[in-house]
């Protein structure tokens, strides 16, 4: 069952630098040169956010009901996975929270950093953390997201810059070790183009170095390895 009746979630393309995983794609050379190179307009804002590397998840309200979703779409309480079953648990804690942070139909998508898949945190935060509303394809704006979201006392990614375009050596820089606790080297960057208050396309950047999944269980064959707190 989809409670939306589509996915929660779906992929954003890399810059050129960046590492492709399988199924991965290059964004338009035409939309890197916005984000990091020089902007069409005043009206192009560039968002760059750190990439965090988690379980891909939503909460939707459905009905008036708040519902634990997987990045596919599916309820988290039908996953084969543990961690989606303790995500089920943890949304239904905070209920109050995310009813009042949703409207009919409305999802947050956010990363489930309860698990490590290929980066281990030591986190100094709840394990979700959201970084989108959405309704259907339509995103809402990073500052209204920011404003919702922090209203109700729930984390975003650490924004390392708002403004014009900027190199992804730039942004790396000013990323630093990030602040959402890694062990590991951090994944890499999320930029968002938003213009006259309407996200535009989003575009990322993997470190060459990075492996995926490498402390999830049904690829390292041992057990899940805990973030942080519940």
């Amino acid at each position: 069952m989809k409670p939306l009746g589509r996915k929660s979630y779906g992929s954003i393309p890399h810059l050129s630098s960046s590492k492709l995983g399988p199924g991965d794609y290059h964004c338009h050379e035409g939309q890197e040169r916005i984000a990091t190179v020089k902007a069409r307009d005043k009206h192009d804002i560039i968002i760059v956010q750190e990439k965090l590397d988690g379980g891909n998840v939503g909460i939707c309200k459905v009905e008036g009901k708040i519902l634990a979703i997987t990045r596919a779409g599916y309820m988290a309480t039908t996953s084969p996975f543990e961690t989606h079953l303790i995500f089920d648990e943890w949304v239904k804690a905070n209920e109050k929270r995310f009813d009042e942070l949703l409207t009919e139909g409305e999802r947050v998508c956010g990363e489930w950093l309860y698990h490590a898949v290929g980066t281990r945190y030591n986190l100094p935060h709840e394990p979700f953390v959201g970084f989108d509303l959405m309704v259907a394809d339509q995103r809402k704006s990073y500052f209204e997201v920011k404003e919702r979201l922090e209203k109700l006392g729930f984390i975003l990614p650490n924004t390392i810059h708002v403004g014009s375009p900027i190199s992804v050596a730039d942004a790396l820089n000013l990323l630093g070790t990030g602040v959402h606790g890694a062990i590991d080297p951090v994944e890499g960057l999320i930029y968002r183009i938003e213009r006259r208050g309407e996200v535009d396309f989003l575009v990322k950047y993997v470190r060459p170095g990075k492996e995926n999944g490498i402390y999830f269980p049904e690829i390292s064959g041992g057990e899940l390895t805990v973030n942080g707190r519940v």
